[in-house]
């Protein structure tokens, strides 16, 4: 099964949506690095996670080099996310991701990458979910202050998904 190494802005765009437990029905495994669970997920969202199926991985030292060197190179760039990117790089696996300087560097360093609305077109095309509950969870998402997923591609889908 192909592995997604997740930043936190995916999680937390799921979670708002209320479609965390579905994100687990894909025919995907959900990774994250150790130090971005530690940091931004442990604690009952993390537990809940771990429940599902996300796997929690460590960085080999080449590893960590490469997201030191990354960090350097991109300030903008959290820590955690540079681990995630790494990882992604390093075993080969795809990357979820909301955060635009590391969409940039995915895009750049020709990594498979995707972001929340490929994670709705996924559990559309796949059946997973409901068209009524993916347009409310898309509304949920796109109307929270902090939103900023792009609102022509979000109204694509909010139509495709009203047509059910």
């Amino acid at each position: 099964m192909p592995i997604l190494v997740s930043d936190t802005s995916v999680v937390i765009d799921l979670e708002r949506a209320s479609l965390l437990e579905e994100m687990f029905l894909l025919p995907y495994e959900f990774a994250v690095p150790d130090l971005l669970y530690d940091r931004e997920l442990a604690g009952p969202l993390g537990e809940r996670l771990v429940r599902l199926g996300l796997r929690i991985e460590e960085l080999t030292p080449v590893e960590l080099r490469r997201a030191t060197i990354i960090n350097r190179q991109y300030r903008r760039l959290s820590v955690p996310d540079t681990f995630a990117f790494a990882i992604a790089e390093s075993r080969e696996w795809g990357l979820l991701t909301g955060d635009g300087t590391l969409r940039e560097l995915a895009v750049a360093e020709h990594l498979d990458m995707h972001g929340v609305l490929w994670m709705f077109d996924q559990l559309a095309d796949g059946n997973h979910v409901g068209f009524e509950r993916l347009h409310g969870g898309l509304s949920t998402l796109f109307a929270h202050p902090r939103c900023r997923l792009p609102a022509t591609e979000v109204r694509r889908r909010l139509m495709r998904f009203a047509g059910g």
